[in-house]
């Protein structure tokens, strides 16, 4: 967590007192001002005009009095307005600069308390992934190696008559390792697009280690991960925004192809900060608009599969998921519902 700034001595709220009382630029101006016009007008009626009968002495002192003092007057009024409006300036900008120190140790904090979390969960991914990789490449090497070698003739058994009858169709060594995998099961599925709530999790790691076996959900998944780390820096987190959730049957007429005021309704994210965020990132930052890009594309073809056989539960459930509050965030800004 940053340091937070202490206010110096003489200061309440971190606004500096007794400015008011020195004696600034505008003040001495106007006094100087002053004095000329006061030298001005004492050397015009002293000096340059005559002096003249007593008749009518009442209402030329009057005069006297106003065309002295009343130019006076308004340097003052003049000189408080401007002191008045550099005052409310100089309170405006400490003001603006507060606001934004404590926006910083916001998001700070967040990103701050956020790490632990982020961090675990990486690790954990990447753990597995490397795991998937060790095996399929073991796989690989073991297939290719056995491929590459010549068998005798002698060591090939002709097959039986019980073997014959068989259903059983022998796999070759050079089979995927993902057409080995059973299915992913649809509650696996939209676990693992949660991912785990916490590195406590043993039920999400769990599902989210069989959903990184399937292929085309593991690309989805990395490229969810890329895109909420990225979003993350700016303080933009999943679980903080409440969407307003669409209707299933919307979510089908997405799947279908329909585009426009039919399904705009997906797009439920109403947090205007995150939406400004997120649109400014996407304008100035080019591998986040590749990532997010890149992310839309594999959830829009993920969800269009998904929907043919997934029930109404099914697709509100997932429609509650990060990756699917992520999916509504980015599809907004993009313009993917338009």
């Amino acid at each position: 967590m940053p340091p937070r700034n202490i206010p110096p001595s003489g200061t309440k709220g971190g606004f500096t007192q007794g400015k008011s009382d020195q004696i600034t630029t505008i003040e001495m101006v106007a006094v100087v001002l002053s004095l000329l016009w006061l030298l001005g007008t004492a050397l015009f009626f002293l000096v340059l005009t005559p002096r003249e009968e007593a008749g009518g002495s009442a209402l030329q002192f009057v005069i006297i009095l106003i065309a002295v003092f009343m130019p006076v007057a308004m340097i003052w009024v003049g000189a408080t307005a401007a002191r008045a409006s550099r005052v409310m300036r100089d309170e405006s900008q400490r003001l603006q600069a507060a606001i934004d120190a404590i926006r910083q140790a916001y998001v700070s904090q967040n990103q701050a308390g956020g790490f632990v979390m982020d961090t675990s969960v990486n690790q954990k991914l990447d753990e597995i992934a490397a795991a998937q990789r060790k095996t399929e490449t073991a796989l690989t090497t073991f297939s290719s190696t056995r491929v590459g070698q010549p068998e005798p003739r002698r060591m090939i058994a002709p097959p039986s008559t019980e073997a014959s009858g068989d259903d059983q169709v022998a796999l070759p060594l050079g089979t995927p390792a993902e057409d080995m995998q059973p299915p992913l099961e649809r509650p696996d599925f939209i676990r693992a697009l949660n991912f785990p709530e916490n590195p406590e999790d043993k039920a999400g790691f769990a599902a989210l280690r069989r959903a990184l076996k399937d292929r085309p959900t593991a690309q989805l998944i990395r490229a969810a991960q890329d895109i909420l780390t990225l979003m993350s820096h700016d303080g933009i987190y999943m679980d903080d925004l409440r969407p307003d959730m669409a209707r299933p049957e919307i979510w089908r007429r997405f799947a279908a192809g329909e585009r426009g005021r039919t399904v705009a309704a997906l797009g439920g994210v109403r947090d205007r900060s995150s939406l400004a965020l997120t649109a400014a990132r996407m304008k100035q930052d080019t591998i986040f608009r590749d990532a997010a890009h890149h992310f839309l594309r594999l959830f829009d073809r993920m969800f269009s599969q998904f929907a043919d056989t997934a029930s109404d539960s099914e697709i509100s459930e997932l429609s509650e998921t990060r990756t699917a509050r992520a999916f509504m965030l980015l599809g907004r800004v993009a313009g993917t519902f338009d």
